[in-house]
């Protein structure tokens, strides 16, 4: 069974026992956490939400937070100033092990759900 789950403003097709590395979460490692955010379910038969499919769910377990690979933006200005700039970033983010595929009964799991660490609406807060 596969789910396409969306977290982070990307979209990833996932199975039990994958590794991802995802945008950065707010959960420690070890910890288990839940993505409602189900797209679409498939196996034996297809599921596809409207956006999302109702009561499924993705559980996964935070093995730790990383750092992406190191990104260089260099900038050069040419004419009469000789100025130039280097700039280096890496990304945070989170590394999570797909544990169980909820078809449904989401709600019930009692699992915590997985939120970024970014602004969230006043909505999802509460």
């Amino acid at each position: 069974m596969f789910a396409v789950l969306k977290t982070g403003g990307k979209q990833y097709k996932v199975q039990a026992g994958d590794t991802l590395r995802v945008e950065k979460l707010a959960a420690v490692a070890g910890e288990k956490i839940q993505f409602n955010d189900i797209l679409m379910l498939g196996g034996d038969s297809l599921t596809v939400g409207a956006p999302f499919v109702n009561g499924a769910a993705v559980q996964a377990e935070v093995i730790d937070q990383i750092k992406g690979e190191k990104t260089i933006a260099y900038w050069k200005r040419r004419r009469k100033h000789s100025s130039q700039r280097t700039r280096g970033h890496r990304q945070q983010l989170t590394l999570v092990k797909i544990t169980e595929i909820l078809a449904s009964g989401a709600e019930k799991s009692g699992v915590k759900a997985a939120i970024g660490t970014g602004k969230a609406p006043a909505a999802a807060q509460e």
